[in-house]
């Protein structure tokens, strides 16, 4: 009886240790597959689009997996890991938190993930040093020139000789070729694959196969600054773009723009450059066109693309702002041109033209306006001369 009793209870033991031991087997195996698999999800879900910000992983010896599963499998829980620059020499970016979502065995999972990105490449601005010009009201753009629309005057200078790249102040040019051609505004003009950028790759609303008027595609072009509006416009063109941008770069040297080049009519690219001096002169010349100057200043616009209807808002948000009085602008942004705006306003009753170029950050060249402004108003000292604008050649 004591015997049987005995072999019951250790072959209970025995089937009771196997359990254990497989249960433990399979959380360490889950262990070693959880991280690699929300690892991987994090480098792609990561990366955000339409920005010059690229996730880098670097890849981690077997030993650091392990000990990473090895203690995912302790805690009970994932594991944020921390992802590295390919290049130890590469300067360090600050790393930033991501949310991220990946699917195991059928079940979603969200893990936050500390994941580091590249700092943005330098702008042609900075990697000339114009960053370094000191300037009397500290202005964030390395570029800035303000004159007296009517008499011609310096009132402000800084680097005003600097040739830069100026990314979608380009589309003021683009205007005044299409109203200078002489087409008709109410033609229907289609968006193709031709029109997508194929440079810097940027998305659009305007998608391949819309259709609008000449004036509908000039208006968001010049308020929204809508690249393929842009590129289409050039496209039907008579001699087509090339012929296009014939025209763009004759105009400039009929305007005495001899610092100005344009490759696109868009301005997406870093080939399309000028100085501060030279926009003083574009924007002067296309502030003589009625619509460049109301279509530049409208807040918002919808339009109908033959598929559906897009509503569009100013990229500047100063015209929105009743304290100014803004009679043309147009805003622009690449990497290498940094933020840039031109306009043209009215301070004290006195029409003047303000161009900031490469400057840093998203809302700073609308900041530094506003500091312009108030110096303006406030009577103004005299203009900090660079050694850039005293005869220098540039960059």
């Amino acid at each position: 009886m004591k015997t049987d009793m005995f072999s019951s209870l250790k072959v209970i033991h025995g089937a009771a240790r196997s359990t254990a031991l497989s249960v433990a087997a399979s959380m360490v195996i889950a262990a070693a597959f959880a991280t690699p698999v929300s690892a991987f999800a994090a480098t792609p879900a990561a990366a955000p689009a339409k920005t010059s910000k690229h996730v880098k992983t670097a890849k981690k010896p077997a030993a650091a997996t392990a000990k990473v599963a090895s203690k995912s499998a302790k805690a009970g829980k994932s594991v944020a890991v921390k992802a590295v620059a390919a290049d130890d020499d590469a300067p360090r970016a600050s790393v930033k938190r991501k949310r991220v979502t990946y699917t195991s065995n059928g079940r979603r999972h969200t893990v936050v993930r500390r994941v580091a990105y590249e700092p943005r490449q330098p702008t042609v601005g900075q990697a000339f040093g114009l960053h370094e010009t000191p300037d009397a009201l500290m202005l964030r753009s390395s570029v800035a020139y303000v004159i007296d629309q009517n008499s011609g005057e310096s009132l402000f200078d800084k680097n005003s000789r600097a040739v830069v790249p100026i990314a979608s102040i380009t589309k003021l040019m683009t205007s005044m070729v299409v109203l200078d051609s002489k087409e008709p505004m109410t033609d229907q003009i289609e968006v193709t694959d031709e029109d997508r950028d194929y440079e810097k790759n940027t998305g659009s609303r305007l998608s391949v196969g819309s259709v609008l008027s000449r004036e509908d595609m000039l208006h968001i072009a010049l308020m929204a600054s809508e690249n393929r509006a842009a590129a289409a416009l050039s496209r039907y063109f008579p001699g087509g773009r090339p012929a296009f941008l014939a025209a763009m770069n004759a105009k400039a040297k009929q305007l005495g723009m001899t610092d100005t080049h344009f490759e696109n009519p868009t301005g997406l690219t870093s080939q399309n450059v000028s100085s501060a001096r030279d926009l003083v002169k574009m924007v002067n010349a296309a502030y003589q066109y009625p619509l460049i100057r109301k279509f530049s200043t409208d807040h918002s616009y919808e339009v109908y693309t033959g598929k559906r209807s897009l509503a569009y808002n100013s990229t500047n948000a100063l015209v929105r702002n009743p304290t100014w009085d803004i009679g043309l602008q147009k805003t622009g942004f690449i990497n290498e041109a940094g933020e840039c705006l031109v306009m043209q306003a009215t301070i004290h009753g006195r029409p003047m033209i303000m161009v900031l170029l490469d400057s840093s950050g998203k809302y700073s060249r609308f900041a530094d306006a506003t500091r312009l402004r108030t110096w303006l108003d406030n009577g103004g000292d005299q203009a900090r001369i660079t050694s850039a604008d005293a005869g220098g050649p540039g960059t």
